[in-house]
């Protein structure tokens, strides 16, 4: 009897605690695929939609406008900041090895190769990439989406088209704007304990700086682009569960660009 009872509290416990811990190790893997095959396949639906007839040129305008313009301000900051503390920081390691005439054109590879493109980018994912999400959720749990179905006006190529469109070309301009106003913060760095004129700085920068620092750096940056807007148009395009749907939606954008 009691083996029997020992028994049956072995299997209440597999049955229970194990079994469904491993049923949501796999489900959550599971998960975890198939959104990365519907996110594919949301891509590919762009890429068609993108190469077919018509075009909403003003439409893309217009999203170039609120996406590049109205998101400048921030990342101008940014920027300025960035370049300004990072000058900053670098100064005393480098003066204590005599090696501070190096500074500008450590600070300018560095803004310029991978820091001004990765910061920028994450700015630009939090900010465009969770607006995108919510807005096109809001559009999707007030039915404004299916309006646009019954109205003979494709929704996909109108909504989602040209906002991946905007974010591709301008997160590459606006990151060359937060390069450019970094290089002035950390001219501002370097003449806070030195006095160095505005025409020397930049001539150690461009003395250093090549075209393969360069090229790499602004190509990677559409590629950046494209996934927020491909991520946040995803995420809001395919909300569910009404309103409720909004705040899930709004979120995940900017962490899944990470």
């Amino acid at each position: 009897m009691a083996l029997e009872l020992k028994l049956k509290a072995i299997a209440v416990i597999n049955k229970v605690v194990i079994k469904p811990s491993e049923n949501l190790y796999t489900q959550s893997l599971r998960g975890f695929f198939e959104e990365i095959a519907r996110l594919t396949l949301f891509a590919i639906r762009f890429v068609k939609e993108w190469i077919r007839p018509p075009y909403e040129a003003s439409e893309v305008l217009k999203q170039m406008y609120l996406i590049g313009y109205k998101s400048f301000p921030l990342v101008a900051i940014t920027g300025f900041i960035m370049g300004l503390v990072l000058t900053i920081q670098s100064r005393p390691t480098l003066v204590e090895f005599g090696a501070e005439s190096w500074l500008p054109s450590m600070v300018a590879i560095s803004i310029i190769r991978e820091i001004g493109p990765v910061i920028t980018a994450l700015i630009f994912a939090g900010k465009v990439g969770s607006g995108i999400g919510a807005e096109l959720a809001s559009m999707k749990a007030s039915e404004q989406i299916d309006a646009m179905e019954v109205s003979g006006i494709n929704p996909f190529k109108y909504l989602v088209v040209t906002r991946i469109l905007s974010t591709t070309l301008m997160l590459p301009v606006l990151v060359i704007l937060a390069d450019l106003i970094s290089l002035y913060g950390a001219y501002v760095g370097v003449n806070l304990k030195g006095d160095v004129s505005f025409h020397l700085f930049f001539l150690q920068i461009f003395a250093k700086l090549s075209f393969a620092d360069v090229f790499p750096a602004l190509i990677k940056t559409f590629f950046f682009g494209f996934a927020v807007g491909l991520i946040g148009c995803y995420k809001g395009f395919t909300a569910t569960q009404g309103t409720e749907g909004v705040g899930i939606r709004q979120t995940p954008p900017w962490y899944w660009d990470l």
